[in-house]
């Protein structure tokens, strides 16, 4: 649960650190671009965010009814996860938020496919808990989730050249942010 919290923290307390960022403009990404003036204190909490939320993917096959059902949401998830750690340490933008070199580019690409990964893993809980009694809400939750995530992901490809990146992403980068936070609630409580 400490995952969402870390990397909510990071991009409230990047833009604070950093005055001239603007949360309405400017995307997440840009607060560890290779020049970010606070670079190597954020990092630490994107890594230290990713990588709880990979381990806590890892185990999210057997925190859910004990293993039983589909291991496909889970894969997903741990992918998704794993990419969200290689594109920390490795993959971050080029200067002042550029898609210049071939690992920016590759940056948005992994951030792409990850976000993609979570999206079908999302859905295929909902396969998987929809006639679960103990996890039904939660999988109405998850499928809601995923709608929800697929609409802020194609708004935050129109903005992507507006003012307004950065806000249209937040909501969305939220959205994934409320259902990990939710996901390992219900984890705890079920376990």
């Amino acid at each position: 649960m400490l995952s969402p919290i870390i990397y909510t923290l990071m991009w409230i307390i990047g833009g604070f650190l950093q005055p001239e960022y603007s949360h309405i403009k400017q995307d997440v990404s840009s607060l560890v671009a290779v020049d970010a003036p606070n670079k190597k204190l954020l990092d630490k909490f994107i890594i230290t965010s990713s990588t709880l939320l990979f381990i806590f993917y890892i185990g999210l096959y057997w925190g859910i009814n004990s293993g039983v059902g589909s291991i496909i949401g889970p894969i997903f998830f741990v992918i998704s996860g794993l990419l969200g750690v290689l594109v920390a340490v490795f993959f971050p933008l080029d200067a002042g938020g550029e898609l210049m070199t071939t690992r920016a580019k590759l940056h948005l690409g992994l951030i792409a496919i990850s976000g993609i990964l979570a999206t079908a893993g999302m859905i295929a809980l909902w396969f998987r808990l929809a006639s679960d009694t103990v996890w039904s809400i939660f999988a109405s939750f998850s499928l809601i989730t995923a709608m929800v995530s697929l609409i802020l992901v194609i708004a935050s490809s129109i903005a992507a050249k507006s003012n307004y990146l950065g806000l249209v992403e937040r909501f969305m980068v939220s959205t994934y942010q409320v259902y990990y936070f939710v996901l390992a609630l219900m984890v705890f409580l079920t376990n």
